[in-house]
């Protein structure tokens, strides 16, 4: 098997493929053939050590991916070989084969690709957890997604419209923007250019927004938060920004709102019933055409740093999508 390889902690550049020995899926794992893997940015965090989980290296980066069931171990009753499935990993996924625990696994609809399987299930069903579970998002609402252009930006903005809400998506260029008024969004704000809060007062009458969808984090969050409606929720997703706010938390009691964080890995992990019932929604809005996952490029294991690096300075709408195959 091939892998791209972290060797030790440093940026995307340090990434190197090398042939491995074949994979043997230990008791409850199966082993999988990769024929695409998503790129996401906390890809970018674990091969520099700064995210919350640290394997040691040498290891593979790669938290989702889509394949073929190539072997089973002790214990799974779940799949068997030849099923084609979406496998969280946490990390191992940018390779052509990984092991995965039986219990992470999703099975593909039939007729979803490979790519769209890859880039799918993190980001939407991340968005739709945020959204529905804890932001408690209504028809009618008016909803406000930070870095709108990206994977889990775009999900927000579909989901935002599946769910009945006016979405004013805000990204950082005019092009961004375009790509998110082509997935439903009702209006737009470049904060490169334009003030946040401000242009918000004037789109929302002075009355805010009922709920910030936030996974940029930095300078932007005190004033998305300061926009709040009254009962509004600020969600919390991410850094993208590279900076953890401080948040005065006076806004959150003159405004009787809500500040709440949204983890996809410990919901999955916690309550995997109601994850279940998520992704069971999400593939069925999905085969109905209410959702239209961006795929804005494919790369091949070799250039896996490549694609890393891209989505770490933003050069990227939606998603990436790595294929160990080419």
């Amino acid at each position: 098997m091939k892998a791209l390889l972290c060797r030790q902690f440093g940026p995307p550049e340090t990434l190197v493929v090398e042939e491995l020995p074949d994979l043997v899926p230990g008791d409850g794992q199966v082993v999988i053939d990769v024929h695409a893997a998503g790129v996401n940015f906390p890809d970018s965090l674990i091969i520099e050590g700064k995210y919350q989980f640290k394997p040691p290296p040498p290891f593979s980066p790669g938290a989702e991916c889509a394949g073929v069931v190539r072997a089973a171990g002790a214990g799974v009753k779940n799949t068997r070989v030849g099923d084609r499935v979406i496998a969280f990993t946490i990390y191992g996924a940018f390779a052509s084969q990984v092991a995965a625990d039986a219990a992470r696994l999703v099975p593909m609809p039939p007729g979803l690709d490979f790519p769209t399987g890859a880039a799918f299930v993190m980001t939407y069903a991340t968005s739709y957890h945020g959204l529905v579970d804890r932001g408690a998002l209504q028809a009618g609402e008016t909803l406000l997604v930070l870095g709108a252009s990206g994977g889990v930006g775009l999900a927000a903005v579909e989901i935002g419209k599946a769910l009945g809400a006016r979405v004013i998506a805000a990204a950082s260029s005019a092009a961004k923007l375009a790509i998110c008024r082509e997935h439903g969004a009702d209006e737009l704000i470049d904060y490169s250019n334009e003030n946040l809060r401000e242009r918000l007062k004037a789109l929302t009458g002075g009355r805010g927004v009922d709920v910030v969808y936030d996974p940029v984090g930095g300078i932007y969050t005190e004033p998305a938060l300061r926009s709040c409606a009254w009962r509004g929720r600020h969600l919390i997703v991410g850094f993208t920004n590279g900076e953890i706010p401080r948040i005065p938390a006076n806004l959150a009691l003159l405004k009787g709102c809500a500040i709440v964080g949204v983890f996809l890995g410990d919901y999955l992990h916690r309550e995997p019933a109601r994850a279940a019932a998520d992704l069971r929604t999400l593939f069925e809005w999905l085969g109905a055409g209410k959702l239209r996952p961006h795929i804005a490029g494919t790369y091949p294991l070799a250039r896996g740093g490549e694609a890393i690096r891209a989505l770490v300075e933003r050069r990227v709408s939606g998603k990436l999508v790595i294929l160990p195959g080419e």
